[in-house]
């Protein structure tokens, strides 16, 4: 008992420097957004500003445009990174080769830097469309659009996510795989009934990675997005910024984060039940 009380304090003890790094960056700054978003305009507390996002109808469109663009690029960034791991980890040669030596390059550039290149690569008068321009091509609007915005979002996730999946895929016994295709198992039901659970908390991971980065975004949807409707750090900036709204600017602060949140949710539910099955 005396033992067990000790090494409970002891444990106490190590993680308490943690525990108050997390609560004074993470969840005071929270709690103190969540209190300013509640001011009204008569200097009382109320739901106001809450009720404006939904009522409002830019704002409305807001919160649609960046879930559409969130949900969008989320989607497009797990089967490219999927696939890409896939073939890395499945398939050999000069084309693998290269692909492995390469897909990590976007880390390295910074994201103004790339947004910089978007714009030169694929606006109207860009790179691209003067490429085009001879053979009677004309280049859609790319920039400047929500498909600026899931170019670039596909720009700065693809990599870290591939690099996840690649390491989650790496752990797959050979001998499983084998083992499935000698009872007959073709390369489908291989995917589904093999690779795809035992790689699913990877999938997982990657998932809440790029739904957060996607959603908090700025540099991207502020560069190469339209004026309207906006994705919700662009329109939090202006309200904060140039309008000098900081109680509706905190509103949308917290509301970002109850987005995130659903999705960490799940996330959390799902490794405690694994947790729970391994006990």
């Amino acid at each position: 008992m005396i033992k067990g009380r000790k090494e409970a304090v002891l444990g106490l003890i190590m993680v308490s420097p943690a525990f108050l790094l997390l609560l004074i960056i993470v969840v005071l700054p929270i709690v103190q957004t969540f209190v300013v978003s509640l001011h009204s305009e008569d200097g009382g507390y109320d739901l106001s500003r809450y009720a404006f996002l939904f009522t409002d109808r830019l704002m409305r469109m807001n919160i649609v445009f960046t879930l559409k663009v969130t949900v969008i690029s989320s989607l497009l960034v797990l089967l490219v990174s999927y696939a890409m791991a896939l073939f890395m980890s499945f398939s050999s040669g000069k084309l693998v080769d290269l692909i492995r030596k390469t897909y990590m390059i976007p880390l390295f550039i910074p994201g103004v830097i790339a947004t910089y290149g978007l714009i030169n690569l694929l606006g109207n008068h860009g790179w691209l469309s003067r490429m085009l321009l001879p053979l009677g091509i004309a280049l859609p609007r790319l920039i400047f659009d929500e498909k600026g915005i899931v170019i670039a979002n596909l720009w700065f996730n693809i990599p870290f996510t591939t690099m996840l999946l690649t390491s989650a895929l790496a752990g797959i016994p050979a001998s499983v795989i084998e083992s499935a295709k000698d009872i007959g198992a073709g390369r489908l039901s291989v995917f589904l009934r093999v690779i795809f659970p035992l790689s699913y908390k990877t999938f997982l991971v990657a998932l809440t990675f790029v739904f957060m980065s996607v959603i908090g975004s700025f540099t991207a949807p502020y560069l190469l997005g339209p004026n309207s409707p906006q994705m919700l750090g662009v329109s939090m900036q202006q309200v904060f910024g140039i309008f000098r709204e900081q109680e509706q600017a905190a509103a949308m602060a917290v509301f970002t984060f109850l987005l995130c949140s659903v999705l960490g949710y799940f996330y959390i539910r799902s490794m405690a039940k694994d947790e729970a099955a391994r006990m």
